[in-house]
């Protein structure tokens, strides 16, 4: 067909290919298995990238009922983290011909307020990422598929769950630091009620204990560099022998303990080590640079929503948690001898 100001239709793919246009409708839909050839459905492929031909998704939407958009809700939008879980998602969702609504919960874990009079009417489905599994019970209307992130498995509302190995990124945080000889601890834990930090907790007070002559102490704080600044100064001008090292559940807490060690002259690493957990810009800000664990957060949104448009075509979600990486900077240290 000669390329003009003409868009392409599905009857031009058909002809383009030789095959008919119900053809082109189960290939393009996807619903071409059992029906059609896998040679008739690369042609057909071929055909309609050549063209440009592009399906009419509004027609499509009004015969099927379906808006194609989802909800993604993420906590308050406080670090970039959630920015490249949306990013992630919204590049699968556009791939697939869906668009993403983001919507930062006000409450952060808490309960979130229906952002739309009618969400059922307007979505097609939920993604949830670090919510508490009793907060979403406003916004999934009626009945609307679900999948949650960062969240319990076992106690998951949703469809299906995807997660980050929270569990095996601690573990690499223990090790490290008892490889370095660490025995004293302090866990600077995010005083947040939440399925991910109760994770991190129950994992390091685990990989710790397990080790000879080990010590952990946890001073619960706001995620916040002014919150952790002052939990962990408090905990570190406790009696009793001083820790050597602080695990902290988010880099952000990691700030505020960097800031409380020098408010009481001690220095990263040479007298303390400080670990973070996520990777954000902020951990090579920091002076000296952070060790921390990396948090792929746009692949996360990617299986998300592989996920949850697995959920909507009636198809099982692949499992299998998403590895995380220690990043081993500057800020770790074996002790020194007092």
């Amino acid at each position: 067909m000669a390329r003009g100001s003409t868009r392409p239709t599905s009857r031009d793919v058909a002809q383009a290919a030789g095959v008919s246009q119900a053809a082109v409708s189960l290939v393009l839909g996807d619903k071409w298995r059992g029906r059609v050839s896998e040679t008739t459905a690369q042609r057909v492929r071929e055909a309609a990238r050549d063209l440009g031909y592009r399906p009419n998704l509004a027609a499509r939407n009004l015969r099927l009922g379906r808006t194609r958009t989802v909800l993604l809700v993420v906590p308050a939008l406080t670090t970039e983290f959630f920015a490249g879980v949306y990013t992630g998602a919204a590049r699968v969702a556009a791939e697939h011909g869906f668009g993403v609504v983001l919507y930062p919960s006000p409450e952060g874990v808490g309960p979130a307020r229906d952002p739309f009079a009618s969400a059922q009417a307007a979505l097609d489905g939920v993604l949830a990422s670090s919510m508490a599994a009793d907060a979403l019970t406003a916004i999934r209307g009626d009945q609307l598929p679900l999948v949650m992130l960062d969240s319990d498995p076992a106690g998951s509302l949703g469809a299906a769950t995807v997660n980050l190995d929270i569990a095996d990124g601690v573990r690499q945080v223990a090790d490290h630091l008892l490889g370095l000889g660490h025995r004293r601890f302090l866990h600077l834990a995010a005083d947040i009620p939440s399925w991910t930090f109760e994770v991190r907790a129950r994992e390091l007070a685990a990989r710790v204990g397990a080790a000879a002559g080990t010590t952990l102490r946890t001073a619960p704080a706001p995620i916040s560099i002014d919150g952790a600044l002052a939990a962990a100064e408090a905990a570190l001008s406790a009696p009793g022998p001083r820790p050597t090292a602080v695990v902290c559940d988010d880099d952000k807490l990691a700030a505020g303990a960097y800031k409380a060690l020098r408010r009481l002259g001690l220095r990263v690493p040479d007298d303390v080590s400080v670990t973070g957990l996520d990777d954000l810009a902020l951990a090579t800000a920091l002076d000296p640079e952070l060790t921390t664990v990396r948090l792929d957060a746009e692949l996360f949104g990617e299986r998300g929503m592989r996920a949850l448009l697995a959920v909507l075509e009636g198809r099982t979600p692949d499992g299998g948690d998403i590895p995380v990486e220690l990043v081993v900077r500057a800020s770790t240290a074996p002790p020194n001898a007092s």
